[in-house]
């Protein structure tokens, strides 16, 4: 009978990802208490050669230091700020992640959270459910319902134009949008404006979208002062990682009146969002479904087992993450 590698799987997987490891590989799954956990990687660790986890849990160099034998990550998410790369690469560990399936969703995401903060829908939604648009006979009329704001020729800025930024910028083109970009260094080969300065590409836009990867390089990138720049008539967009926005700042901007909205799909302390929040009808928030739908978590999983196939084969993985 051929070798099946050993497999330890971080957390639990959607099913058909799950069973898509069981079929090729010995998998067994993290204990998820920490004092079971220990125990469980001091008897257990040296017989793992991959290991199987998320971007949301990544990985860590104790982690690593555990698994002696460790010969490939591959992880189910886009998000790399949560693996330990440089500790990988110091060990040679492979490390697999799943860019490009989920362009599509997460561009999708980012419009259906501009248009319904610019639009009102979620607080539309609550204003008809709670029976104010047609209050009951003897009761108090209420005012009419706000003014939204038109997104079809505004203008977008994108912070950071990888991937699913220049998918974001496709799909504005439908919209008749005006598009210009930040990122550390203008991107080749794309006709959209880039602006050196972020806080200038915050005064100059409508909307402001947020599709920088996670890290320590863009913590807090979005601060006080780029929200007093997109100002009381702009409106936020975060679709990357929650520790890329100021979270109190952006509270503040947003009972202040200092922005005009924000759609958010990520969260500085997940799952955990500030309650402050929860008052606001100029914030829509979501539970960090970017990715969240069928089509795009099936590609994931696939990914994520075309990487384990090709890298236990000797061959390179479709989708090896970038050195540190």
């Amino acid at each position: 009978m051929a070798h099946r590698p050993v497999i330890l799987q971080a957390l639990p997987m959607p099913p058909a990802l799950a069973a898509g490891l069981a079929d090729a590989y010995e998998v067994h799954q993290l204990p998820a208490d920490p004092g079971v956990r220990s125990q469980y990687l001091q008897a257990q660790g040296a017989r793992f050669e991959g290991l199987v986890t998320s971007a949301a849990a990544g990985f860590d160099s104790a982690l690593l230091d555990a698994l002696p034998n460790l010969r490939v990550v591959s992880s189910f998410g886009v998000g790399l700020d949560k693996l330990d790369l440089a500790a990988a690469a110091r060990r040679h560990i492979a490390v697999g992640y799943t860019p490009d399936v989920l362009n599509d969703c997460v561009a999708d995401l980012a419009f259906a959270l501009m248009l319904d903060v610019a639009r009102r829908l979620s607080h539309a939604d609550r204003y008809v459910r709670a029976g104010r648009w047609a209050p009951a006979p003897g009761t108090p009329a209420t005012s009419p319902f706000p003014l939204g704001r038109r997104v079809s020729g505004a203008r977008l800025g994108i912070v950071g134009l990888g991937r699913i930024g220049r998918t974001i910028a496709h799909r504005a083109s439908g919209f008749d949008m005006d598009v210009r970009y930040h990122s550390r260094r203008p991107v080749d080969g794309v006709a959209w404006q880039h602006v050196a300065k972020l806080a200038d590409l915050a005064q100059w836009c409508d909307f402001l979208v947020v599709i920088a990867a996670g890290g320590a390089q863009t913590r807090h990138l979005i601060d006080a002062s780029v929200l007093d720049a997109l100002g009381p008539k702009g409106y936020l967009v975060n679709v990357s990682r929650g520790t890329v926005v100021d979270e109190a700042a952006l509270v503040r901007a947003l009972q202040e009146g200092r922005i005009a909205g924000a759609g958010l799909d990520v969260y500085e302390r997940e799952p955990h969002v500030p309650e402050a929040l929860f008052a606001l009808d100029n914030v829509v928030l979501a539970p960090h479904i970017a990715s969240a739908t069928v089509q795009t978590r099936q590609a994931m999983a696939q990914r994520v087992l075309a990487n384990l196939a090709a890298f236990f084969a000797g061959q390179p993985m479709p989708s090896a993450a970038p050195g540190p």
